[in-house]
């Protein structure tokens, strides 16, 4: 089966019912497949050939949904680009993939590219364009669009993702996540549709869900709009999250939620059991990388009392813990989390030594540490790459994190590791949140529930912390600022 086949398919059966909604602007089923015949009919006829790679630089709207979906019908292999970075990202991007064309909203400086589609251009084109079926069908495993990794440890790499992987995500997310979505739901999109929240759009779609999206996430507009439209369902970002619980409105508003997804990073036990008090028991959560788009395990919303858990595989996913020899590991045992099944990527792209390195013996090696319990449920513990060694022990700045953040009015929590001759690691925090927050005090709540090696030596506060254009806390970041700097406040003794 093709994406476009499944567009086709819900413009049959749902009509002129809303299929997507921003702002004052609806767009029908019917609507959204003809666009999308159109937008791809036109690239095709601009000179650009099945195959070619497009990028798109759109925020978070319809026009955004039809240039994705535009370029899947047409055989053209999109290249997803996110808004909050910087333009030397985007043309590294644009350059490193071979794309030929960028459908954009709006830059400052030339992408080097053969083509440059402006929202006016791109209004243009729909106008003029063909109107019959664009249907290009392509092979199950060619490339059907390119997700770069997040760059937390160096220069992002180009994920290789197909329509194979594409439809095994809608299943195992009918299926496990969210599967009693309906024509019935309202779907709100509030995180960037180029990252995680974008995922949500085909289930909504082939279930007959509206889709309300929000160009950019606020807390105030999010409870607003989430109450005016009665949405029941949506995806989250922890740290957007907890910017909602922080949220004055939310007290009273009357809002409509069933089933509130959350992933793309790490949420602390405190900022979920919160969450858990005002919303109910409604949260799923799910577990992936770019290599494995959103689907590796899931943590349905009844399982939610085994704290730390990220959940057991989806219903079409394996999932191990191995050893540095890539040995399974029994539970409990602590490893590297690998997984396999048709959701992964097809490699990575013009990078066949990267490739090697991280598909091993069939498994897809996610890099992050953790362990599965005699239930079969998984525990991530951090990033292979984001563990510290504190005189000789082992710290894993996500636990720390979460102690930090179940202190009342911290938002963000970031630990990392600062050069020690003494201790090798020295281990440091910076924080963010309400005004006003007393370091001293964040570092002695931190103190009564760490142990001494795991405890921060030091601690400073921002007034934000730096994110991926995915909503990821970029440690490498803070601590490259940290150690430029050289100025810290060692609010603790020495002693361990």
């Amino acid at each position: 089966m093709q994406i476009g086949s499944l567009i086709r398919r819900s413009a049959l059966q749902y009509k002129d019912t809303p299929c997507l909604a921003e702002g004052e602007r609806t767009v029908s089923f019917r609507n959204f497949d003809a666009l999308t015949d159109r937008l791809g009919n036109a690239l095709l006829a601009s000179g650009l050939e099945v195959g070619d790679r497009v990028g798109v630089l759109l925020p978070n709207g319809i026009d955004c949904l039809v240039a994705y979906y535009a370029l899947a019908k047409a055989g053209l292999v999109r290249v997803s680009l996110n808004i909050r970075e910087t333009e030397n990202d985007h043309r590294f991007k644009l350059e490193d993939s071979g794309s030929r064309a960028v459908i954009h909203g709006g830059v400052w400086g030339p992408l080097g590219v053969e083509l440059t589609i402006d929202p006016e251009r791109m209004r243009e084109l729909v106008r003029r364009a063909d109107a019959r079926p664009c249907c290009v069908d392509r092979a199950l495993d060619a490339p059907l669009r390119l997700g770069y990794t997040g760059g937390t440890t160096g220069r992002p790499k180009a994920v290789t993702l197909t329509t194979r992987g594409e439809l095994a995500e809608l299943s195992a997310f009918l299926t496990d996540l969210v599967p009693d979505i309906s024509s019935t739901d309202t779907f709100l999109h509030a995180a960037p549709i180029a990252h995680a929240s974008g995922a949500f759009f085909l289930p909504a779609l082939v279930r007959g869900a509206r889709s309300v999206v929000m160009e950019k996430f606020d807390p105030a507009r999010f409870v607003k709009l989430a109450e005016r439209e009665r949405a029941g369902l949506t995806f989250l970002v922890p740290t957007m999250l907890a910017m909602i619980l922080e949220e004055p409105s939310l007290k009273d508003a009357k809002l409509s939620f069933r089933r509130i997804a959350y992933g793309a990073s790490p949420i602390s036990p405190s900022v979920l059991r919160r969450a858990e008090e005002r919303f109910g028991r409604i949260f799923a959560q799910t577990y992936g990388q770019a290599e494995s788009p959103m689907v590796i395990t899931c943590l349905r919303p009844e399982d939610h009392d085994r704290l730390g858990s990220c959940g057991r595989p989806f219903t079409c996913v394996e999932a191990a813990v191995v050893d540095d020899g890539d040995q399974l590991l029994p539970p409990g045992a602590t490893g590297e989390i690998v997984c396999r099944g048709p959701q992964t990527m097809a490699y990575y792209w013009n990078r066949p030594e990267a490739t090697a390195e991280v598909f091993r013996n069939g498994w897809l090696h996610t890099g992050d540490i953790g362990r599965m319990d005699e239930d079969g449920y998984f525990y991530i513990l951090d990033r292979k790459n984001d563990m510290l060694i504190s005189g000789g022990f082992n710290v894993y700045p996500r636990e720390v994190e979460d102690v930090l953040l179940g202190y009342e009015g911290v938002v963000e929590a970031a630990v990392v590791g600062l050069p020690d001759e003494k201790w090798g690691d020295s281990v440091h925090a910076v924080i963010a949140g309400r005004a006003g927050i007393d370091p001293a005090q964040v570092l002695a709540y931190a103190a009564g529930k760490l142990a001494s090696y795991k405890r921060p030596k030091s601690i400073e506060v921002w007034q934000e912390l730096p994110k991926s254009g995915a909503n990821k806390i970029l440690r490498r970041l803070i601590r490259d600022a940290v150690v430029a700097r050289g100025s810290l406040d060692r609010s603790l003794p020495e002693g361990r």
